[in-house]
């Protein structure tokens, strides 16, 4: 099985910074585009920044210059540094990726559980 799990989350006070990783383990051939999501209590899901194989990034406008998605390909890894966090960054952060294992037939889409983000003064 693949398991995708998150870490880093906290409580911080607007203006501080906390970076969040996301590690994947398990029966995997390869890890392709993987992204970050984030949800707040009675909102949708968010893509918040996507990062292909080769380094590749977009970001969602309310996070472009403060927060930076990267990733270790060699440690099935991936990071998100998020800078000068506001209090509506406040949001259950979830990776997310597309990769291929030998136990199921062509590309899946994997899910972390979450981690929370709370900014607050």
């Amino acid at each position: 099985q693949v398991q995708l799990v998150e870490s880093g989350g906290g409580l911080v006070q607007p203006g501080e910074s906390l970076k969040l990783s996301c590690a994947a383990s398990g029966r995997i051939f390869s890890i392709y585009d993987m992204d970050w999501y984030r949800q707040a209590p009675g909102n949708q899901r968010e893509l918040v920044a996507h990062i292909t194989r080769g380094g590749s990034t977009t970001y969602v406008d309310s996070v472009k210059g403060r927060f930076t998605i990267s990733r270790d390909n060699a440690k099935n890894t991936l990071y998100l540094q998020m800078n000068n966090l506001k209090p509506e960054d406040t949001a259950v952060y979830y990776c997310h990726a597309f990769i291929t294992s030998p136990v199921v037939t062509g590309m899946s889409a994997y899910w972390g559980r979450g981690t929370q983000v709370t900014v607050s003064s």
